[in-house]
């Protein structure tokens, strides 16, 4: 099996699991008691806060570890929008994940606010000059993702951020995708929040961390004990904590290097299947995109088919975010670049690891035209 649904979930790495393994067992106590196994859980928790600081180059008492990235997404814009005095208008895009735009529309309905979705072009890339049109006296938040989930993506995040600094917004954005993929440095990037997940770069799934700049005013959603500074109460995830460190410096070595010789591999994928499969479509820009990202419509084609096709080939894939569970409706993302509604349903997304090589992916392109060829033989 070849699998290439790594923006859904990525195995977890075995030195990850041995890293967070004694977290689990011998030092397993909560880090808020006051004894020896609670100070030993606790010094294990400040050395993986500190390694997460390091990764996004912020301070350790700027990263606040949470869920995964939908509990991150949902701190960072319901936190910051709720606390900042300045108004009630949110800015975003169509294109966002879930979480940021389930939390803008709760904000929205329940809270007074207003919100302006700057919308993105056939390329999904949001245009700075209708961005900073967006912007208002009001705007307490500006919330724009790195790089896409479905269509790979990869949004000018520095030039965006410094527009909103310009009018004196918050700027948040969500990571969760390129983390492993890009550099996350948040003050190349000039953000005031970013929110990470630890499952998508070798860590298990339940751990995320959010960056928030110490000057930024934050409003906690879940309530409790205090925890977290008191940003994230609930009893901390020491384990988990420690895997998304070790994770985070393991995808941090050699980083340059291996997204360089990803993005050749996806070039060389990306034109095989279109010359395996006529009248299939790249979605997403053609060169600002995530190395290990590939997405395609299949107009006239059944997707959901061509999957089942390409599992029997031994191929793992999907048809775009795992996130939006049970939804039979056409992706978001896709409508959302202009595709209609019918080709919108024909997507195909491939994503992988590292550990993906680039003659596993040329393997796969053949598979893709069988797999379409059998489909279409079938009536769509």
């Amino acid at each position: 099996m070849i699998y290439l649904d790594a923006a859904a979930t990525s195995p977890v790495r075995r030195e990850v699991l041995e890293a967070m393994w004694p977290y689990l067992t011998g030092d397993f106590g909560n880090p808020s008691s006051h004894h020896a196994v609670g100070e030993s859980a606790a010094r294990g928790l400040a050395d993986a806060r500190a390694a997460v600081a390091e990764w996004l180059g912020c301070r350790p008492s700027e990263v606040t570890f949470t869920s995964g990235g939908t509990e991150a997404d949902n701190l960072a814009v319901k936190g910051i929008a709720l606390a900042n005095p300045r108004g009630r208008h949110l800015v975003t895009t169509p294109i966002e994940h879930e979480a940021v735009l389930e939390s803008v529309d709760h904000l929205v309905r329940l809270h007074g606010f207003e919100a302006t979705i700057v919308p993105v072009g056939r390329d999904g890339l949001v245009d700075p000059a209708a961005f900073a049109a967006a912007l208002r006296p009001d705007t307490t938040l500006a919330s724009v993702m790195l790089a896409n989930n479905e269509v790979g993506t990869v949004q000018p995040i520095a030039a965006l951020s410094a527009i909103a600094h310009e009018h004196g917004i918050p700027f948040h954005s969500d990571a969760v995708q390129a983390a492993g993929w890009l550099p996350l440095d948040v003050r190349t990037l000039g953000v005031d929040a970013l929110s990470v997940s630890g499952h998508k770069l070798g860590a298990p799934k339940g751990v995320g961390a959010l960056y928030v700049k110490g000057r930024i005013p934050l409003e906690p959603v879940i309530h409790g004990g205090g925890q977290e500074r008191g940003r994230r109460s609930g009893t901390e995830n020491v384990a988990g904590a420690v895997a998304l460190a070790t994770a985070a410096r393991l995808s941090a070595s050699g980083l340059e290097e291996r997204a360089t010789a990803a993005a050749a591999a996806r070039d060389a994928f990306v034109a095989a299947v279109l010359a395996e499969a006529p009248g299939a479509s790249l979605t997403g820009h053609p060169t600002s995109r995530l190395p290990g990202t590939a997405s395609f419509v299949f107009p006239g084609i059944n997707g959901e088919a061509v999957l089942l096709e390409l599992e029997r080939r031994g191929v793992v894939s999907s048809s775009g975010s795992a996130c939006a569970a049970g939804s039979e409706d056409a992706s978001h993302v896709l409508l959302a670049l202009g595709y209609p509604e019918d080709v919108a349903r024909t997507a195909v997304r491939f994503s992988w690891g590292p550990e993906v090589t680039a003659e596993q992916l040329a393997a796969v392109a053949p598979a893709v035209g069988e797999a379409v060829r059998a489909v279409a033989g079938l009536g769509g």
